[in-house]
């Protein structure tokens, strides 16, 4: 299926918007809810191990201003142990056997100690949203009905809402494992760093907060620290990681991406950019060999988009060629993210990739790398909800008589092949249960 739609309402300027307020720092500057119920297919798990800090997140669920005390609670908290393995992401799979459309789950080769995984065709985005407790609550409920409806995608990253909605995610993660809703094998947590993000809120002197937090103790100087908002030296990627978990409360993250690093590119030339991401990657193979994280991959706006004549651009082949360097032929670059749905489709309409001498589309060059591909932008930030043409909603006349405009978007992305799973940005539990329902349908439809 090829659909084009031309929407004047889709655009990246929104996209900027949570990175606007770091934008140029240095130039311009002189209570969590209880889990929704479980459907009855969803045994009751324990874990004993979760009662050594149940009693620190009690604390903020209590207190009126509980998300401000998340950094404070998760600096001193045990992290979940675990991690999504092949077990518990097949369990999760067959409790929704009954329910799921045919091809909702794809297997994510990953292998190693934890086996291959197998997750879902939807995943539950992070991005948007006002940096507030009500938007944070709005998050976790989410979150908690996700799980219990098919997804167990789960992304976000470190400067979304300045860290609000990883701890977001970490407070709805450890409701839904602490109740028995679901084990930390049985789910897939994804994060990001790369971005600048503050804690919590903007400092009332960013350039001081940067120099004190990161430039004098030696994580980046700021000839590293691209375009006012960017960085990624070996030391920012293992604080970043660090301050993840914590958000988080994971011992391990099983997805990082490194977040759009074409930043870089606006500043520097492609040879130090090569230079500078693959010493990324080291730090995010030493990442991997303390078991902080499980794999890692690159997420992206323009670089995979965008042709190879483009100072942005960002060639597949190279990155998995750096990964190779960084860690050897068992490398642990395996996934990337960029954006696709109804209107931008690049990702499989255009040859924005060389592999071995061929120009191929970003899909067809990471299935002969041996890369998944995660989508964002499913929707379009939600321009993609209404206002579809009678003749595209005509394609999609197989999702049945309810189908909104927002089915029709996710099941594009989900049905076209190459995809493994695609992102919908969900705050709000009405959101999730409407999307959820796509996931009924075959991908085959």
């Amino acid at each position: 299926l090829s659909v084009c739609v031309c929407l004047s309402c889709v655009s990246m300027v929104s996209f900027r918007l949570s990175v606007a307020p770091f934008l140029h720092v240095e130039r311009r500057i002189s209570a969590s809810p209880s889990p929704s119920p479980s459907p009855s297919h969803l045994p009751q798990f324990q874990n004993p191990r979760l009662a050594l800090f149940s009693a620190s997140f009690s604390t903020m669920a209590s207190h009126p201003s509980s998300t401000a005390l998340a950094a404070d609670a998760a600096s001193v908290s045990p992290l979940i142990p675990g991690r999504a393995d092949f077990s518990g992401t097949s369990l999760y799979a067959q409790m929704f056997a009954g329910s799921a459309g045919s091809g909702h789950f794809r297997t994510f080769p990953v292998s190693g100690a934890t086996g291959d995984l197998l997750v879902s065709s939807l995943g539950l985005g992070t991005y948007l949203g006002p940096g507030t407790d009500a938007a944070d609550k709005e998050y976790e409920e989410a979150v908690s009905k996700a799980i219990t409806l098919g997804i167990n995608v789960l992304d976000t990253a470190i400067n979304y809402r300045n860290m609000r909605s990883e701890r977001a995610v970490g407070r709805a993660l450890f409701h839904s494992i602490s109740s028995g809703v679901i084990k930390r094998n049985q789910v897939v947590v994804c994060t990001k760093g790369g971005f600048l993000g503050f804690d919590m809120k903007q400092p009332a002197n960013p350039r001081s907060w940067i120099e004190e937090t990161y430039v004098r103790r030696g994580i980046f100087s700021w000839s590293q620290f691209a375009a006012g908002c960017h960085c990624m030296t070996a030391p920012y990627m293992k604080d970043q990681i660090e301050k993840s978990r914590r958000n988080l409360g994971l011992e391990t993250i099983d997805v990082y991406y490194i977040h759009n690093p074409e930043t870089q590119l606006e500043e520097v030339s492609r040879q130090e950019f090569r230079s500078r991401i693959q010493n990324a990657f080291g730090a995010l193979e030493e990442a991997c060999a303390e078991g902080k994280i499980t794999v890692y991959g690159t997420a992206t706006w323009n670089g995979f988009r965008v042709p190879p004549v483009s100072k942005n651009h960002l060639s597949l082949e190279d990155l998995v060629n750096a990964a190779k360097e960084a860690g050897g032929d068992s490398h642990h670059f395996r996934i990337v993210q960029l954006p696709f749905n109804l209107s931008l489709q690049e990702a499989a309409s255009t040859a924005t990739q060389v592999v071995r001498g061929q120009h191929v589309s970003l899909l067809d060059a990471a299935k002969e790398l041996g890369v998944s591909v995660v989508t964002s932008a499913s929707l379009m930030q939600a321009s993609l909800c209404r206002g579809l043409p009678a003749e595209i909603r005509r394609r999609f006349s197989g999702l049945g008589d309810n189908m909104t405009d927002a089915h029709c978007a996710l099941q594009f992305v989900r049905t076209t092949p190459g995809i493994m799973t695609a992102l919908a940005g969900m705050r709000h539990v009405t959101h999730v249960e409407e999307n959820a329902r796509v996931t009924c349908f075959p991908t085959n439809s």
